[in-house]
């Protein structure tokens, strides 16, 4: 009953991936009328993270799976801990309003349940803790420097807006679209099924398949709310633009998924729209609302998870109970700080989208 579980927890993880983050790798292609329909937009994303985790996903699933904890610890209990909690965390953060990571909400589970078990891996914690400050920061450095050059490009050649040049610019952006596609399935897929593999439940071929596969069916039957709404607000950026932002992003997470690190592909696409942001306006683009998101995420994601998997590994596995007053109390003390919003709205930027708040505040106010 417990592996039934494990599968059913695994795979509807995956699913929401698909359905939430995947999915939004194709936003702007799609915004940007680049690919026409909704439908081939998600399901050239569909085929983008399923051939990402098939090809690519096994290097993060090791780390996940046994370079954070000694493997031996993850039973198929274990796992179910594992999963629930960053499925529980993510649940509870939708209702709050707060965006979390699903690679920072894995991590943060896991190492909750290292922490109870008394064993833990610093080492590669410490890495992977870097890479989630760098590779955002190195994402924001990048597209800065590469939206002067595509503004540079797009003033001294006017001719890119006519003849063949829009179509081919077009399918640069449904290009670097389906790689962004392709490393979230090379990145994201060992979330949903590291703990699985660590368990011997499954190979981490079996895992990677499976993952992909489900993933890829999130992104395709349920990301279309998603793609709509990321469709539409992306649209400030031009073709060039929007290359460059999904060309890092995939180059980054790439990369990190080639040395087996999982990396916030949200932080990674935040970081290089607002690269792209403050290249064009400069310092008023950088406002303590997007500051203040962006350190919910990064602080708020892994240790939502940590406190609830460690709590429930008191509670299933050591019967100590008052844990459960724990984990009630902190999810109080994360829905106290969702009611918090910043005072300025002028400008937030997040996960591929750039909402502009019409509202202006006035002097008379």
């Amino acid at each position: 009953m417990i592996t039934i579980l494990a599968c059913i927890i695994s795979f509807f993880f995956a699913i929401n991936i698909g359905a939430s983050g995947a999915a939004a790798s194709m936003g702007i292609a799609y915004g940007s009328g680049a690919v026409k329909t909704r439908k081939l937009a998600l399901f050239i994303c569909a085929a983008g993270v399923f051939a990402g985790a098939v090809l690519g996903g096994g290097e993060v699933v090791k780390t996940l799976g046994s370079e954070i904890v000694p493997e031996h610890i993850i039973s198929i209990p274990i796992a179910s801990i594992i999963l629930s909690s960053a499925a529980v965390s993510l649940f509870i953060a939708n209702l709050s309003g707060i965006p979390l990571s699903t690679s920072e909400v894995t991590v943060g589970a896991i190492v909750g349940v290292g922490i109870a078990f008394k064993v833990l891996f610093v080492d590669t914690l410490f890495v992977i803790v870097l890479y989630w400050l760098f590779i955002p920061f190195i994402a924001f450095l990048l597209a800065f420097g590469l939206n002067k050059l595509v503004r540079l490009v797009e003033a001294r050649s006017p001719f890119l807006l006519k003849g063949p040049w829009p179509k081919l610019l077009a399918c640069l952006v449904v290009f670097t679209g389906f790689l962004e596609a392709f490393s979230a399935g090379m990145n994201n897929v060992a979330n949903s099924v590291g703990p699985l593999v660590a368990s011997g439940l499954i190979s981490i071929g079996q895992g990677t398949l499976a993952g992909g596969l489900f993933v890829a069916l999130g992104a395709f039957f349920l990301g279309g709310k998603v793609i709509e709404t990321n469709g539409k607000k992306i649209t400030e950026l031009s073709l060039l633009q929007g290359s460059a932002v999904s060309g890092i992003g995939a180059a980054l997470v790439i990369i990190s998924s080639l040395f087996g690190i999982p990396v916030p592909h949200t932080q990674v696409t935040t970081c290089s729209i607002l690269g792209v942001g403050v290249s064009d306006k400069g310092a008023e683009i950088w406002k303590k609302a997007i500051l203040a998101k962006l350190i919910k995420t990064w602080v708020i994601s892994p240790l939502f998870s940590l406190v609830i998997s460690y709590n429930l590994v008191k509670i299933f596995i050591d019967f100590d109970f008052t844990g459960l007053v724990m984990i009630i109390v902190f999810i109080a003390i994360v829905g106290l700080l969702s009611l918090w919003k910043p005072a300025n709205k002028s400008r937030v930027i997040y996960d591929k989208k750039i909402v502009l708040n019409k509202q202006e505040v006035t002097e008379n106010e």
